[in-house]
């Protein structure tokens, strides 16, 4: 993982759960993570797919802002993806020298995702997720609304991240 204080970056915020692989995701402390989905899908099927699409961008690091990194923290979430993607990871948007982790997790996803920028301070940002609560006035164009079910690979979700991606980079 890269050093977490990168000003002026361009930075993805991603979410796991509606956007990686289906949104209903269970922990069981002894087996983990597993999904209450039909067979088709699969925890982490459309991570080779972001994959591919950030390889034309190697600037873009990765914030994740998923309720993963706060339970097993960042490290270890982060190893649940394919190495490309591992190695752009530069933190998470939880801190806990910010923040007490129950104040945290109360708050909507969108409001974590801009504090978390506004600490960072990147020249631009997206952030993938399937939840829409905290994403409203200026910083809606910052983010990209995945598929509850399948995530980021849903073709008007693509069409749209493409967009933004592209348009992100090209600054």
């Amino acid at each position: 993982m890269m050093s977490s204080s990168r000003r002026n970056a361009l930075i993805l915020f991603l979410d796991f759960d509606g956007v990686l692989h289906h949104e209903n995701v269970r922990i069981s402390n002894g087996s983990g993570p597993f999904l209450v989905a039909p067979e088709r899908y699969q925890l982490f099927q459309h991570a080779e797919l972001l994959a591919q699409l950030l390889a034309p961008y190697p600037q873009v690091q990765i914030v994740l802002s998923t309720s993963w990194a706060v339970h097993y923290g960042v490290a270890k979430a982060a190893k649940r993806l394919p190495p490309e993607l591992q190695a752009r990871v530069i933190g998470g948007t939880f801190h806990s020298r910010y923040m007490r982790k129950d104040d945290f997790q109360a708050l909507p996803r969108g409001k974590q995702v801009i504090a978390d920028a506004h600490r960072r301070q990147p020249r631009d940002w997206l952030a993938l997720d399937d939840a829409e609560d905290g994403w409203s006035g200026p910083y809606e164009r910052h983010w990209v609304q995945t598929h509850q079910y399948e995530g980021v690979s849903a073709p008007e979700v693509l069409a749209i991240f493409k967009q933004k991606l592209e348009a992100m980079c090209r600054q």
